[in-house]
């Protein structure tokens, strides 16, 4: 008998029949993946299931991405889980996501973080993403096991607090991402020194910084500028324009800023 199925038996006492005690174990794993575990965890119990021949959950995921229906809307976490399942599992080589093929939001960010840490490049423009997902983020750009050397985060309403965040995972020894969009992300003079203050403590990788459409102001710009100039950091290209407070108006406003 496989070890996974051997361990959630024991967890259990067998009463009645063997397909009576089956299906207790089959519940009793759902209500393990309900609970919100941790990715790796999930996807252990999602294998325990699949010894158990039971693949209810990932059955109806994979019916929407057959159909073509690959928005996911109002998921629970078991679904959530199913789908990484399934992308992890496959034998597609995942070099990119791109979030708004699933959701744009900050929820599928969450439920799609371990697919992410395993990207090459990942596209979260306008996917109303928040601080928390900075943070979130964060924790996979520190992660050892993380392949991913680009990211995408244009277009979101992340504000200082939100690239702070997403500093401490920049500026993070193990951080080896090479291209960082932030263009259109409500960035000020505060956000660019905790961006000059992470690329500062890990300076060997980041190649390519986007941050227009923000609002560095002069001290913004004096912070970050010199560093596309210093050999000790591989910055080579670094993007600050259009810039000005014009960008700081969220939605139509920032739209009717462009139209003008």
């Amino acid at each position: 008998m496989p070890s996974n199925q051997k361990l959630l038996q024991g967890l259990l006492t067998p009463t009645g029949s063997s397909s009576q005690t089956n299906q207790k174990i089959i519940q009793y794993t759902k209500n393990q993946i309900n609970q919100n575990p941790s990715p790796e965890k999930s996807i252990n119990l999602f294998h325990c299931l699949n010894e158990l021949n039971d693949d209810s959950i990932v059955k109806e995921i994979q019916r929407r991405l057959n159909s073509g229906n690959l928005f996911m809307v109002n998921l629970s976490h078991a679904q959530w889980s199913a789908l990484v399942f399934i992308l992890l599992s496959s034998e597609k080589n995942l070099n990119f996501i791109d979030l708004k093929t699933y959701s744009a939001s900050a929820e599928a960010l969450l439920g799609l973080l371990p697919v992410v840490k395993i990207c090459k490049k990942a596209l979260l423009s306008g996917c109303n993403l928040t601080q928390t997902s900075c943070e979130a983020l964060s924790s996979v750009l520190s992660a050892t096991s993380s392949r991913l050397i680009e990211l995408d985060m244009s277009n979101n309403n992340l504000q200082d607090l939100g690239v702070k965040r997403l500093c401490a995972g920049l500026g993070s020894p193990q951080c080896a991402l090479q291209i960082l969009r932030l263009s259109g992300c409500q960035i000020t003079e505060e956000g660019c020194a905790s961006l000059a203050s992470a690329l500062k403590s890990n300076p060997s990788h980041l190649r390519e910084l986007d941050l227009s459409y923000n609002h560095p102001g002069d001290s913004g710009i004096k912070l970050l500028s010199p560093l596309r100039e210093d050999p000790c950091w591989r910055l080579d290209t670094l993007r600050m324009d259009p810039h000005g407070d014009q960008w700081m108006k969220t939605g139509l406003k920032k739209c009717k800023c462009v139209l003008c």
